[in-house]
């Protein structure tokens, strides 16, 4: 079987989806998911649909392009097409903190993430023995104030030249550029506590500690130029009280964080998350 994933979305209107399942069945495909949202603020109709198909009597390119032509055009639709059968390439990138990056290829490890890890960027040299027990190839590429250009396009060769789809920031302590971002539009995701922005600074849970705050949380987001205002994929939170010491607040803040950023990547994966003005649409 082959089997593809659509992502569409366009001014809503009617008989949009009367004409996408048409469309399938008159191409021998058989629907296996749909879903639909429609923004009334905004008036935008978006759908996320799985279908199979039979190896033998199909063609990829040639279904995108009737699709575009019967379809897309007439409703003037922002569409993508994925096939299952192409595993989407992440590159991590890191930095001293090693929560995540355990968690991450852990999960990886046991097949729990559908995707290729070709290589670990890290602007530190302390994470590469979590790397090589995990046969994963690891880049040392220092970052300063003054080498900050020349490191980020030595990660995006490094990028190019392995086909990377798409970046996870597993606790990277740097700011990425824009330059790394119009690469991979809505292709960066980042994960950090939710204490922003009353809680700023490098100790937020210190400060929040302080204030005796009742909860905790945790979001990822894709990556904007905007810094940590970016397009929310995923979050989650977890109750505290006077009981709970920093360090108490810091290991739940961690956990969330591993959970949160596992979750967005499957999102991600599964190509279940739609961003329209950054805002993101999310099916389940």
């Amino acid at each position: 079987m082959n089997k593809l994933t659509i992502l569409i979305h366009c001014n809503d209107q009617p008989g949009i989806i009367a004409n996408v399942t048409n469309f399938i069945a008159n191409n021998n495909g058989n629907i296996i998911y749909i879903d639909q949202h429609v923004d009334r603020e905004q008036n935008i109709f978006f759908m996320r649909l799985e279908s199979e198909f039979e190896h033998n009597t199909f063609n990829t390119e040639a279904f995108k392009v009737s699709f575009k032509q019967k379809l897309a055009d007439c409703f003037k639709m922002k569409w993508r097409i994925y096939s299952t059968e192409m595993k989407p390439k992440m590159a991590l990138f890191v930095s001293k903190y090693d929560h995540c990056l355990y968690d991450i290829l852990g999960r990886y490890n046991s097949g729990e993430l559908d995707v290729d890890i070709p290589f670990i960027i890290s602007n530190h040299d302390t994470l590469r023995p979590i790397a090589d027990s995990f046969n994963i190839p690891f880049y040392h590429i220092p970052v300063t104030k003054d080498t900050k250009a020349k490191a980020e396009d030595q990660q995006l060769d490094l990028c190019k030249k392995h086909g990377v789809n798409f970046i996870v920031l597993a606790r990277y302590m740097q700011i990425v550029s824009n330059k790394i971002i119009r690469q991979y539009p809505n292709k960066v995701i980042n994960i950090h506590h939710s204490f922003l922005p009353a809680f700023v600074g490098a100790k937020p849970y210190h400060s929040a500690y302080k204030r005796g705050v009742k909860i905790i949380g945790a979001t990822s987001h894709y990556v904007t130029e905007d810094l940590d205002a970016g397009p929310i994929i995923e979050q989650d939170v977890a109750r505290v009280s006077h009981t709970h010491a920093i360090n108490d607040l810091i290991a739940k803040g961690r956990d969330l964080e591993k959970i949160v950023l596992a979750n967005a990547i499957k999102l991600h994966i599964k190509r279940k998350v739609m961003v329209f003005n950054n805002k993101t649409v999310v099916f389940s």
